[in-house]
């Protein structure tokens, strides 16, 4: 084979392979555009709903643009009690984050640090965790708070909110600490250190992206949560945001505007809070599953 017909063939092969990469990069680009529209039009369309009137609501007109911006409906979900919920939502879901970051990362280092024959029991049970739906739990919940007493009261949230952030909280964390060299926790000893130094010290602080991506999850979870909610809280006062959008439907009408009004509020804290901290849950998950 003389060179003119090798050149020929690696440009005919190079031409190949741009053809294969410019029907691949489309596909990807078409993937993704309808990926961020199924994403983004959800959002955009409660906005313009926020901005309506019940007439406009009504007449069945979905993607049309309102007459003028109802910025009272806004007010009215202000007036609606909004900061109570919202401070109600926040006690409740700073308190659950404290206690799964404790315990999960607690278990995570038993389960992963340890050397005791029950540790894949365990880590086993918390895999059946994930599988249970919070659905089934409600008459069994609701039997135990009534008979302890603590039903209509923030802590029948914040136990069942604990208990199923757990699972994937622990499966994410002893992942990540697995990792971790054990020559690390050899050379604390021979310092001195005990146990709870080395958690709290060592193991603990290394383990910040996986943490951060535990807390992220749990904070989207619970803040949306609205079926317990709905079913253990009755008091007024007490409600959280998902639960709190019920106050502005009456026997006789329901103020709609007012309604995504409240829905756009009580997404803003987990909008932004997801845009500030999205790559601490990229890192996160990355570091627990190819680590791990």
């Amino acid at each position: 084979m003389n060179t003119s017909s090798v050149v020929q063939l690696n440009q005919q092969t190079a031409t190949a392979r741009r053809r294969r990469f410019s029907v691949a990069k489309t596909i990807v680009i078409l993937f993704l555009s309808l990926l961020v529209v199924t994403q983004v039009y959800p959002l955009l369309w409660l906005v313009l709903y926020s901005l309506k009137t019940n007439e406009e609501i009504l007449s069945g007109s979905f993607f049309a643009l309102p007459h003028s911006f109802q910025w009272s409906n806004y007010s009215a979900a202000l007036e609606g009690n909004y900061v109570r919920y919202l401070l109600n939502s926040l006690f409740v879901t700073s308190v659950t984050m404290a206690a799964v970051i404790l315990l999960s990362s607690l278990c995570a280092f038993a389960i992963s640090r340890f050397r005791w024959k029950y540790g894949q029991v365990v880590m086993l049970l918390f895999l059946v965790g994930m599988m249970i739906p919070m659905q089934a739990t409600l008459l069994p919940l609701m039997i135990i708070f009534k008979n302890i007493h603590v039903l209509n009261t923030h802590l029948s949230l914040i136990l069942p909110y604990v208990a199923f952030a757990m699972p994937i909280a622990v499966f994410i964390l002893s992942g990540f600490m697995r990792s971790i060299p054990h020559e690390i926790e050899e050379s604390a000893v021979m310092d001195g250190a005990n146990v709870g130094r080395i958690f709290w010290s060592i193991i603990l602080p290394v383990s910040v992206p996986p943490v951060m991506t535990v807390c992220i999850l749990t904070f989207i979870n619970i803040w949306n949560e609205y079926i317990l909610a709905a079913t253990f809280i009755s008091s007024e006062k007490l409600k959280t945001l998902p639960f709190g959008v019920n106050s502005f439907v009456s026997q006789y009408s329901v103020n709609y505007g007012a309604i995504g009004a409240y829905l756009v509020l009580g997404a803003l804290p987990v909008i932004i809070i997801y845009f500030l901290l999205a790559d601490k849950i990229t890192q996160g998950m990355v570091a627990g599953a190819v680590k791990g």
